[in-house]
């Protein structure tokens, strides 16, 4: 069966053109022309993907994606944006956006990204359908990570993690004690240059703070080393 990718943008010639391109990558495409509908479509349609214009009518993108969330609805989202705005990027990734692109853009690469989250997240869906044994188990202190089930449980709490959250911890957790720089993360979890934009780095490090430390301005799991970037360590006693 198809992969279903919803397309929701307010401009008729780009939906055409990602509808054409993606369907010729062999996706089956559903569209809407504004936030509304898309959210709604995304509900009931339940697509394995959505990809979701910024600027739209009568909900824009990043309320779009907020309310999906909020619903515990976690398809995975792509975020285009005309604004070439750091802001604007930031803020999609903090509601939950997997990934940004910035228009204009070329539609073999919005198919390339389409197809990059999704082989993200087979994986993740594979590994929870199969009910598989618990294989690996990596355990800092009270955080305990199955990356065979993409699994992570804080104080035994399961987190609910995106995909990107989780790919993330899991490399942290697999270089536990280490010093790792922006760009070094930027390019193993990412697996492609953002030119820099390091931000989307520490977004994503600060989501993980939220659901893994219990004082996010004193984190002592994910500790921040000046000028340099991350490490996650054991905590300390005394901490």
């Amino acid at each position: 069966m198809n992969k279903k990718v919803l397309v929701v943008d307010d401009e008729q010639s780009i939906v055409t053109l990602l509808q054409y391109n993606l369907q010729q990558a062999g996706f089956d495409v559903i569209t809407a022309m504004d936030g509304e509908s898309g959210k709604n479509l995304a509900i009931t349609e339940q697509p394995d993907l959505m990809v979701l214009d910024l600027m739209l009518p009568k909900m824009d993108g990043i309320e779009v994606c907020k309310q999906l969330r909020q619903e515990r609805i976690m398809l995975p989202i792509l975020m285009l944006t005309a604004k070439d705005d750091e802001f604007d990027k930031v803020l999609g990734l903090e509601l939950g956006a997997d990934d940004y692109m910035t228009k204009p853009f070329s539609p073999r690469e919005v198919v390339a990204r389409v197809k990059a989250i999704l082989r993200r997240t087979q994986i993740l869906q594979e590994a929870e359908n199969a009910d598989q044994a618990i294989g690996e188990q990596m355990n800092v202190s009270e955080l305990v990570i199955y990356p065979d089930r993409y699994e992570a449980y804080f104080s035994e709490e399961r987190l609910d993690l995106t995909p990107k959250e989780f790919e993330l911890l899991v490399y942290l957790a697999k270089h536990k004690g280490r010093v790792l720089t922006r760009d070094q993360l930027l390019s193993a979890v990412w697996n492609y240059d953002f030119a820099g934009d390091t931000r989307i780095v520490d977004v994503h490090i600060s989501h993980l703070r939220e659901k893994i430390e219990r004082n996010t301005k004193k984190p002592i799991y994910i500790k921040t080393i000046r000028g340099l970037g991350y490490k996650l360590e054991e905590p300390k006693v005394n901490e």
